[in-house]
């Protein structure tokens, strides 16, 4: 899976530390990723915890693939409290490739590599091959359409197995964002959750989309800690794990009441 692009094609970018905490940036409008320098295992921004929420459908996850490195700050977290997890992240930029160690991104191992290459191209090239499949690849300059086609999203459905998922982060002031959820939801047969993220200073909006009945499996009621899930991360999900937990049941009244007003065929 090469990158086709020279690394002289890519954007480099910085790393800016201020009050305990180091931050990826392209440019400084825009925070790519941020790590806490105290605990650098943490999910210190809001999105990456409602990422997290697939843990809810699917609590023992045993291949999660990653577009988008960033920072680590999914790849290390899922190393750290997903302890038979085999991860594989993809990034197409060396430059944030080069930075792992700054970000305390753990060496490759048997259950944990970071590849430099296409994302848009793996999802074509690997069906079934994950159970979660995590997308985060942002540019300088946004979402790149390679990564945000229908053709993208029917290889994301088509990579993820039998009762996995694809979480993917959008930003809700993407002009295009309603037709990117709805790319998705073509994809995934509509089988879509849309959670917001409260966080007011971010425009994050997290989409899950499963392959089969994988919401199914999560019974809606209050919000338990997924099998084998440590205490520390729970603390850090449960809130987040709230917020999924609210949308998929928005999700079920939504189709229960899609069926109630369905014309009967009886005569």
């Amino acid at each position: 899976m090469p990158d086709q692009q020279a690394p002289n094609d890519h954007v480099v970018p910085y790393v800016f530390e201020l009050g305990g905490a180091k931050a990826l940036h392209f440019s400084i409008n825009e925070v790519q990723s941020r790590m806490l320098v105290d605990d650098p295992w943490a999910l210190d921004l809001e999105y990456t915890r409602t990422m997290m929420g697939f843990l809810l459908f699917v609590p023992q996850p045993r291949r999660i693939a990653m577009i988008g490195l960033g920072g680590g700050s999914l790849a290390k977290f899922c190393h750290h409290h997903l302890p038979s997890a085999h991860i594989k992240v993809v990034e197409i930029n060396p430059h944030v490739v080069d930075l792992r160690q700054v970000f305390h991104v753990p060496d490759d191992d048997e259950r944990f590599s970071v590849i430099l290459g296409d994302g848009a191209v793996m999802v074509q090239q690997e069906p079934d091959s994950c159970d979660v499949l995590l997308v985060d690849g942002f540019d300088p300059y946004g979402l790149p359409d390679e990564l945000s086609s229908q053709h993208f999203y029917d290889g994301c459905r088509a990579m993820v197995s039998e009762g996995g998922l694809m979480v993917a982060n959008l930003h809700r002031d993407h002009p295009g964002f309603d037709a990117l959820v709805d790319r998705i939801r073509r994809s995934f047969d509509n089988a879509v959750l849309v959670v917001h993220t409260p966080d007011k200073d971010s425009t994050n909006c997290i989409v899950f989309a499963a392959r089969d009945d994988t919401f199914g499996t999560c019974r809606p009621g209050v919000v338990r800690a997924p099998k084998g899930l440590g205490n520390k991360a729970t603390n850090q999900l449960l809130a987040s794990f709230s917020l999924v937990m609210a949308a998929l049941m928005q999700h079920r009244r939504g189709a229960a009441r899609d069926a109630a007003q369905e014309p009967s065929c009886d005569a």
